[in-house]
């Protein structure tokens, strides 16, 4: 537990230059391209319309879910997905790639991963807009538990902060992690209930329970029911619940490697 308090501590003492090194990276990422940062939102937008035809149109005909259509249930659930799999997979090499630089600066290298997430934070507002528009358009009005949005959000972000000092810290001991990583996270992709709601009578209920322990399915069913549906976060009480052992099992675990490490960091590399 010590070594979380070290963490967070570094964290809250960095959140001025973590901020001015994102916004650096979003810039320098796309420096050389003609659109420069339109990839950031082009390349979501692609994706989603992908994904409809296919799903939307090609597979279930336009169905509506919940007594939503299609397009905004899946582009509300679609929306946190997309940033967690890139904060997730960035995070994950961001100490592999940044820490010589660190290491000649006074700068705490537990930060590397949260400057990641929060460079990946501009296209998360910009998607979060266009969701909430779609929504609008498709008769999904602002309601009260609109504003539940804020505690998946927070939620969001301590899984992606426990992950990320866990799988940065990994990556850097077995080289292999990330792309055993990249696999997964195309794997959790389909069962998170991104494209399609799994929690209906053509699944066995102990397999919907299985998915349902998805740390991924928890954020995304939760940003649908904060914005299409009527459910509260503390109607899932053993779910709520094992979200969060699971987060500070990860934050645990994470913080031990990489406080235990990091004085190699420099020579694993």
């Amino acid at each position: 537990m010590k070594e979380v308090m070290t963490l967070f501590k570094e964290q809250f003492s960095s959140v001025g230059i973590i901020f001015r090194i994102s916004r650096y990276e979003d810039q320098a990422s796309y420096q050389s391209h003609y659109l420069g940062l339109a990839w950031e939102y082009l390349y979501p937008l692609i994706q989603i319309a992908i994904y409809w035809l296919v799903f939307g149109v090609g597979l279930k005909h336009g169905q509506p879910l919940n007594g939503v259509g299609y397009l905004p249930w899946m582009v509300i659930g679609i929306t946190p997905w997309f940033f967690m799999n890139r904060a997730t997979l960035d995070a994950s090499k961001s100490i592999y790639q940044r820490v010589n630089m660190v290491a000649k600066m006074k700068f705490p290298v537990s930060a590397l991963p949260t400057i990641k997430i929060v460079s990946n934070l501009s296209s998360f507002w910009t998607m979060m807009v266009f969701s909430i528009f779609i929504g609008l358009l498709n008769g999904v009005y602002p309601k009260v538990s609109w504003f539940q949005w804020i505690y998946y959000f927070f939620a969001m972000i301590c899984l992606l902060v426990a992950l990320g000092i866990l799988n940065s810290c990994i990556s850097l001991l077995v080289r292999d992690y990330h792309i055993l990583l990249q696999s997964v996270m195309r794997m959790l992709f389909y069962v998170s209930g991104v494209l399609f709601n799994f929690v209906t009578t053509s699944f066995p209920a102990p397999f919907v329970h299985l998915l349902e322990l998805n740390p991924y399915y928890y954020v995304v069913n939760g940003f649908r029911e904060s914005f299409i549906g009527s459910g509260w976060f503390w109607q899932h009480p053993l779910l709520t619940l094992e979200f969060w052992l699971f987060v500070i099992f990860v934050l645990l675990i994470g913080s031990h490697l990489h406080y235990k490490f990091r004085s190699r960091f420099v020579d694993l590399i």
